[in-house]
């Protein structure tokens, strides 16, 4: 079993879960009051939690399944992504969103998850002049043909 340190920012904030369900861990809107957004505004969303990754190990966070049906919102970069060096005292989580129509998320609302992955090996990048000879095809080409 992997530990990870978890600092509550706001007291109020249901705890975090890992469900046997699933491999994810969700997330809450910690603003209190909750958060109005308007279809094309932008906001930016305390989640908070801040934590002590293990190490050799960073979070992604994405959007739950429903939080689009449910809020119509999306996170600005798809995918969040906190390194383990995000983890003094006042590095507390956030999430960019960014709403297609007018939308309240409640305060202690689950909306996203969150899940560790270990962090990538040393990588070497050679330059090269040719790939291999067969193409696979075009952008979504996959089961094509």
């Amino acid at each position: 079993m992997i530990n990870i340190k978890v600092k509550y920012f706001n007291k109020e904030i249901s705890r975090l879960e890992k469900i046997a369900k699933g491999d994810w861990i969700d997330l809450r809107c910690a603003e209190p009051g909750g958060v109005t957004i308007k279809a094309g505004g932008d906001a930016i969303i305390k989640l908070g939690i801040g934590m002590i990754l293990p190490d050799g190990y960073e979070a992604h966070i994405a959007p739950r399944s429903s939080t689009f049906k449910k809020y119509g919102i999306l996170l600005t970069n798809s995918v969040g992504v906190i390194d383990g060096s995000y983890n003094g005292d006042n590095d507390e989580w956030l999430a960019d969103v960014y709403a297609v129509r007018d939308t309240f998320i409640p305060f202690n609302e689950r909306f996203l998850q969150f899940r560790i992955m270990p962090v990538m090996g040393e990588v070497g990048l050679e330059e090269v002049e040719k790939l291999n000879d067969k193409d696979r095809g075009s952008y979504g080409s996959t089961g094509s043909k």
